[in-house]
């Protein structure tokens, strides 16, 4: 559980740049003071008012799969009254295919170094943040552990996840209003098969990437996990941020040109569902 941040004096610039060249691997880019902003693998700040984000003014809010917590700074800057992330403990925690379990944990800790909330806590503590981050795996949680929210986020995780459906059942039991799902969308899947359910399944232990889904096995997901969609946003693309790693194969290259011709933007192709619970599947299941 993230400890409140103690009011302080307002740190200087050089003292914000230093942090933040403190963490090994961030994986947000977040705007902090004396306009710094951190190196991140992805840039949320174009799009993060694409998606289609309910009024969150005195909610109580759940961030599903953390990382640097910028989903989070951001439910907390919309105006909610309480805001709770969840991430992984460490390294090992992570949903690796079978194949890759024995080396997968090194190489993310060599690369993220040993404590994953890194970044958070140092957004947090500078961003002077109430959010409270607790180390808890998407498929643990129970309204015992961390309460019920009125609403609740998930930014590009579930194709991390063998089980996403699991996953979303899991943020529904906690769920008492609106879940917005943000994945990363099959662009070519939905083309070509534009009412048909298809997922393709990577199982790439280097990657840690299980499920890649179409269109309409998101939506098919979400309904499968007990949520009834609401509003959906137009297809966009999460840009590469500063720090994400360069050099592509042949065949990436010429992926990300077509999704440049066909988005405007190098970077992945997503899709973000507002959904609500639908509570007959309690009564239902009873």
């Amino acid at each position: 559980m993230t400890p409140p941040t103690a009011p302080a004096a307002a740190p200087t610039a050089a003292e914000v740049r230093a942090a933040v060249d403190a963490v090994p691997l961030w994986y947000h880019s977040i705007d902090l003071p004396h306009g710094i902003t951190t190196p991140g693998w992805f840039d949320l700040r174009p799009i993060i008012d694409t998606m289609p984000w309910p009024d969150l003014r005195g909610k109580r809010c759940l961030d599903v799969g953390t990382w640097d917590g910028q989903l989070a700074f951001e439910m907390e800057r919309r105006g909610a009254s309480e805001v709770v992330a969840i991430d992984l403990k460490d390294q090992t925690q992570w949903d690796i295919p079978v194949r890759g379990r024995p080396l997968a944990a090194p190489v993310l800790e060599g690369m993220v170094g040993e404590d994953k909330a890194a970044g958070f806590t140092t957004a947090h503590r500078l961003l002077g943040s109430k959010v409270d981050r607790r180390a808890i795996s998407v498929y643990d949680l129970t309204r015992e552990a961390v309460g019920e929210f009125d609403f609740a986020v998930c930014g590009s995780l579930m194709l991390h996840l063998q089980n996403p459906v699991k996953a979303m059942e899991a943020i529904r039991k906690v769920t008492t209003g609106h879940f917005l799902s943000a994945e990363m969308l099959r662009v070519r899947a939905t083309l070509q098969h534009p009412r048909r359910a298809v997922a393709l399944l990577e199982a790439d232990e280097g990657l840690v990437q299980w499920w890649h889904p179409n269109l309409a096995a998101h939506r098919r997901m979400v309904w499968a996990a007990g949520f009834v969609t609401e509003k959906q946003s137009r297809p966009y693309v999460i840009r590469l941020g500063e720090g994400h790693p360069t050099g592509y194969t042949l065949k990436e290259r010429a992926f990300a040109l077509g999704r440049r011709a066909l988005f405007g933007h190098h970077g992945l192709p997503h899709v973000s569902l507002l959904a609500r619970v639908d509570h007959t599947v309690d009564a239902v299941a009873r």
